[in-house]
């Protein structure tokens, strides 16, 4: 038997910031279509940017100074249950690389070069 309170949830696509002390909404990320499941902050060089896993199968970077979008990632067929850093930093005669990597229902784990926008890893 179904439930007569059964209620739809609704997703408004967006990452919030929020300064907890005084219970304000300091910035909101728009650009995902569909539930957004996993955020993550950055770390070390990527300190201001925030990483978003949604259900549009996408990952995108933020920029949390500009509230812009930095990079889209692509490449899962299913829903991006989580995001991260990698704690690993590739060096090359050239520069260093940061490395994050995302997980999927489409059960596959992607590892991604910010800098050079590579899935080669």
């Amino acid at each position: 038997m179904k439930s007569k309170n059964t209620k739809k949830i609704k997703s408004d696509k967006t990452v919030r910031v929020w300064d907890v002390d005084n219970n304000k909404q300091i910035q909101s990320f728009k650009g995902h279509t569909d539930f957004v499941w996993s955020v993550k902050y950055g770390s070390n060089e990527l300190l201001n940017t925030i990483l978003s896993g949604s259900q549009d199968n996408i990952v995108c970077l933020w920029d949390i100074r500009s509230g812009e979008q930095i990079q889209v990632f692509n490449g899962h067929t299913n829903i991006v249950w989580s995001v991260e850093y990698s704690p690993f930093v590739i060096k090359s005669s050239s520069d260093n690389s940061n490395v994050i990597c995302f997980g999927s229902a489409d059960n596959t784990i992607h590892f991604w070069d910010i800098r050079s926008n590579k899935n080669e890893l």
